[in-house]
C-alpha cells in the first residue's frame, strides 16, 4: 500500500459516522432440534452457516445437551468439533447453550437437582478440555430460569433466586477447577434489578449479584421499542451501568417470535423496525464498555420471520 493510499484510508475511516465502522455483535439462540440437525448433517451446517452470515449473525448459542434419547456432545463429540471448526473458519463464535424445555432444566436451580446441573456444565468444559483449540466452544449460555417454575410466587422467589445463585456459583467453581477460558453467563430477565436479595452476606439487586458472579449476562430485554419508558434502553440501563463499573459484559436479548403482549416482540413490527431499534440502541450504548451486542430469540422463528417479511 502506498503512503498516499494509507493516508486516504485513514481519512475515510475518520469521516465515517459512528457505528458505521463496526456493527455490534449479533448472536442467536439455537434450540434442540435445529442444533442437532446442524451438528449431524454437513449440508444443513453449510446452509445454516451461509444464512447466518448473510444476516450478520456472528455468534451461535448452540444447544449442547441431551435431546430425544441422545447426548451427542458425549456420544459423538466429533460432530460438534466439525461444526464448531466450520463456524470458526468463517470467523463466527459458538457458545454452548445449556437449558432445555425438553429436559425441564428449570428444575436445575433446585438443590435436589444440583448434580444434574453440574453434570450438564461439566460435560461442556470436559469437551473443551479434550478438543483442539479450533473446535472449542467460545462460551456457554445458561438458559435456566427459576421464574418459570410452577412454585414461583411472591413468597418463594427469594428462595428460588438464592438457589439460582448457588447453582451458578457451583458452575463457576467447575470452570475454575478446569482452568477453562470460555465465557460463561446466563439469560436473565431485565426485572431482576427490581428485586433485592441478601446473598453471601451482601444485600443488593439480584441483577448485580448475577453480574458479579458470571462473565457476562444475556439480558432478556424483550421490548419492541428502543427508547422512552418501558423500552429496551430503559430496562437495560441499570445492568449496563453496573456492568460498566465492575468490568463485565451485557448482551441485549431481543425477541422476534410470536408472543403476547405485543410489546415483548418485534414479530408484528417487522425487520425494518427491528433494525432501526438495534441501530438506536447501539448508538446509545456505543461508549459503554459493558455493551456486548445483541442476542436474538430464536433461530427457527427468526428465519421464518425474515422470510415472511421479505418484500
Amino acid at each position: 500500500m502506498t503512503r498516499f493510499s494509507r493516508f486516504s484510508l485513514l481519512l475515510l475511516l475518520c469521516t465515517l459516522p459512528l457505528g458505521a465502522m463496526a456493527q455490534a455483535s449479533r448472536a442467536v439462540w439455537t434450540w434442540e432440534a435445529e442444533s442437532y440437525a446442524m451438528v449431524r448433517d454437513p449440508a444443513v451446517a453449510r446452509e445454516a452457516a451461509a444464512y447466518l452470515k448473510s444476516q450478520h449473525i456472528d455468534t451461535v448459542y448452540l444447544y449442547a445437551d441431551a435431546y430425544q434419547g441422545h447426548d451427542l456432545i458425549v456420544e459423538q463429540p466429533g460432530l460438534y468439533r466439525a461444526f464448531i471448526e466450520r463456524l470458526h473458519r468463517q470467523h463466527m463464535k459458538v457458545y454452548a447453550l445449556l437449558g432445555s424445555a425438553y429436559l425441564h432444566t428449570e428444575n436445575y436451580v433446585l438443590p435436589a437437582y444440583r448434580r444434574q446441573a453440574e453434570g450438564m456444565f461439566r460435560r461442556v468444559v470436559q469437551y473443551n478440555a479434550d478438543a483442539p483449540v479450533a473446535a472449542r466452544f467460545d462460551g456457554a449460555n445458561l438458559d435456566i430460569e427459576p421464574h418459570i417454575l410452577d412454585e414461583w410466587n411472591d413468597d418463594t422467589r427469594e428462595r428460588l433466586l438464592t438457589d439460582f445463585l448457588d447453582m451458578g456459583d457451583a458452575l463457576m467453581k467447575i470452570k475454575r477447577e478446569y482452568h477453562a477460558t470460555l465465557a460463561v453467563g446466563p439469560a436473565i430477565p431485565f426485572w431482576l434489578d427490581g428485586i433485592e436479595l441478601e446473598w453471601k452476606g451482601v444485600r443488593r439487586p439480584v441483577s448485580e449479584h448475577v453480574i458479579d458472579l458470571f462473565d457476562y449476562v444475556a439480558l432478556m430485554d424483550y421490548r419492541h421499542k428502543a427508547e422512552g419508558s418501558d423500552s429496551i434502553l430503559s430496562h437495560a440501563a441499570s445492568e449496563i451501568a453496573y456492568a460498566d463499573r465492575v468490568g463485565k459484559k451485557v448482551v441485549i436479548g431481543l425477541q422476534v417470535s410470536p408472543d403476547e403482549p405485543e410489546k415483548v416482540t418485534f414479530d408484528k413490527a417487522g425487520p425494518k423496525v427491528f433494525e432501526q431499534a438495534l441501530g438506536t440502541v447501539e448508538q446509545a450504548l456505543r461508549n459503554d464498555p459493558s455493551f456486548a451486542g445483541f442476542a436474538i430469540h430464536h433461530y427457527r422463528t427468526y428465519r421464518s420471520w425474515i422470510e415472511r417479511n421479505q418484500d
